[in-house]
């Protein structure tokens, strides 16, 4: 019997091999919602890529809320997520086509994928009788239902397949609000899930990474095919200033914020869901988008920006302003007016910028994530400082000539 891996190692539990290994096929998968993006820069498209983001999402974050309370050494557990991993990459491979063509084979990996990994948590993992085993065929009920949905879409045709798709993620992303719910049998209560903090924080951090090297790789990629002008580089540095910022909001400050907050919280299950089940989707949609708007600009970046690009290349540091304001009110009931500021003023910027080149909308972008960058720095080390002089002043009212 595979056993939870929590319980008498709470705080020591981190990311096994494997696990790094299993996140692989998401940055390919990552990669192919920002082409599908990019190819249908439309309404419509960006709808088509959301829907196939959140799924691509689901079927990761459900993986690592289980590989927390399991041990991912042991063989079972690895040939579980290497058969996981199999379907996702199947999964990603259809994606740009999950609207066409490659509809069922997207719907059947996606649920082979949260209905697989469910019969064995509930069959294989958890023994009779117990509250794990309660727990995963609840969710395993919830997934079922939603898989019938998403079965008869990759069946349907184009209009129907939304509609039916629309309906599983409604089912999918409202089950762990109910914590899910079934009718007949007793509530329950978010204490049920035994949460691994330092793993389950370095796990979504991780994702951030994979999506952030995403980034990366489109930039080079773009970058490579062109000539090496000054324009083309002045776009190239941009874009990579652009990727670090992104990195250094998220990684010296927000996720510090997160994991104190969780370490802390008499709710953690909930705390949990919402920060980063439901909170983290918007950060991965943010770089996403930024690493679109930053192709578009790389390609042409002497021109003028389409309304469509103007929305891509500003929405993404926007949209990631939001998702880290967002994160800092769930985790600390705070608003940063800072990170409010800098998301208005990429807003600013994408009204005023329609006469501009496209190097110079990303220049002046860059220019606001590095000010908040900065400014929140400053902001960090303040306090410290002075509490520092508060305390050397305290010691020389006390200690005469023996204070430092």
């Amino acid at each position: 019997m595979t056993r939870r891996a929590r319980r008498g190692d709470p705080e020591g539990k981190r990311a096994a091999p494997l696990e790094l290994f299993y996140d692989l096929v998401f940055v390919f998968a990552i990669s192919q919602v920002s082409h599908l993006l990019l190819e249908h820069l439309t309404v419509a498209g960006a709808g088509r890529a959301v829907m196939i983001l959140l799924a691509v999402w689901w079927s990761w974050n459900y993986t690592t809320w289980a590989t927390n309370e399991l041990d991912s050494e042991t063989d079972a557990v690895r040939v579980l997520l290497i058969a996981l991993m199999l379907a996702s990459l199947l999964m990603a491979i259809a994606a740009p086509e999950a609207f066409g063509s490659k509809g069922l084979l997207f719907a059947g990996a996606y649920v082979s994928i949260q209905v697989g990994r469910h019969l064995f948590l509930t069959f294989v993992v958890a023994a009779k009788g117990t509250i794990e085993r309660e727990r995963a065929g609840r969710i395993l009920i919830w997934l079922s239902v939603a898989g019938v949905f998403w079965i008869a879409g990759g069946i349907a045709d184009d209009a129907a397949r939304v509609g039916l798709w629309t309906v599983a993620l409604a089912l999918d992303y409202s089950a762990p609000l109910f914590f899910f719910r079934v009718p007949g049998r007793p509530r329950l209560a978010g204490e049920t899930w035994d949460l691994a903090t330092d793993h389950f924080v370095e796990r979504f951090g991780l994702f951030v990474i994979a999506a952030l090297g995403e980034t990366i790789v489109l930039t080079g990629t773009t970058v490579a095919d062109l000539p090496l002008d000054v324009v083309t580089v002045t776009a190239f540095g941009g874009a990579f200033v652009g990727t670090a910022a992104l990195w250094w909001l998220y990684f010296t400050s927000t996720r510090e914020l997160g994991q104190n907050a969780l370490t802390e919280s008499s709710s953690r299950t909930q705390l949990a869901r919402d920060s980063y089940t439901y909170g983290h989707v918007l950060i991965i949609a943010g770089v996403i988008l930024t690493a679109v708007g930053d192709e578009l600009v790389i390609a042409h970046p002497s021109d003028r920006l389409l309304p469509a690009q103007m929305i891509a290349v500003v929405g993404g540091p926007a949209l990631y302003l939001v998702a880290q304001t967002a994160l800092r009110l769930r985790a600390t009931r705070t608003v940063s007016g800072l990170l409010v500021g800098g998301a208005l003023a990429c807003v600013a910027i994408g009204v005023v910028g329609a006469p501009l080149p496209g190097v110079a909308v990303s220049a002046l972008l860059v220019i606001v994530l590095v000010g908040v960058v900065v400014t929140q720095e400053v902001q960090r080390k303040r306090p410290t400082q002075d509490v520092r002089h508060s305390t050397a002043g305290a010691r020389q009212v006390v200690g005469g000539w023996h204070a430092e």
